[in-house]
């Protein structure tokens, strides 16, 4: 189970935020990616570093700290890496924020 510190901490950057978005919906922002499907395997970290013009090792640190959050899945294929959101500890976090800050329904 990650540790909510490090969950805290994967959330506290918009980029980690928004990558956690076009994950969401990876055939609407990967639909050009030929190695695998997005959908089931996952986006390559080399297209979601170019989505963001950063380097790979910049969008690796990014995504080293959304797997530390379990928020995302990284699994290796040959040379490339692929991501996909973890919506079970999405959920599970969404859950524990709203029940540690008594969010209420309105």
């Amino acid at each position: 189970m990650p540790l909510r510190e490090d969950q805290i901490k994967a959330l506290a950057n918009e980029t980690r935020i928004e990558i956690l978005r076009i994950l969401d919906r990876p055939m609407e922002h990967f639909s050009h990616q030929e190695s695998a499907d997005p959908e089931e395997s996952g986006v390559c970290v080399q297209l979601i570093a170019e989505h963001f013009g950063v380097s790979q090792p910049t969008m690796s640190r990014h995504i080293e700290l959304l797997k530390r959050a379990d928020f995302i899945s990284a699994k290796r294929q040959q040379k490339w890496t692929y991501c996909l959101r973890n919506e079970a500890a999405l959920a599970d976090y969404a859950s524990w924020l709203k029940e540690s800050l008594k969010i209420r329904d309105i």
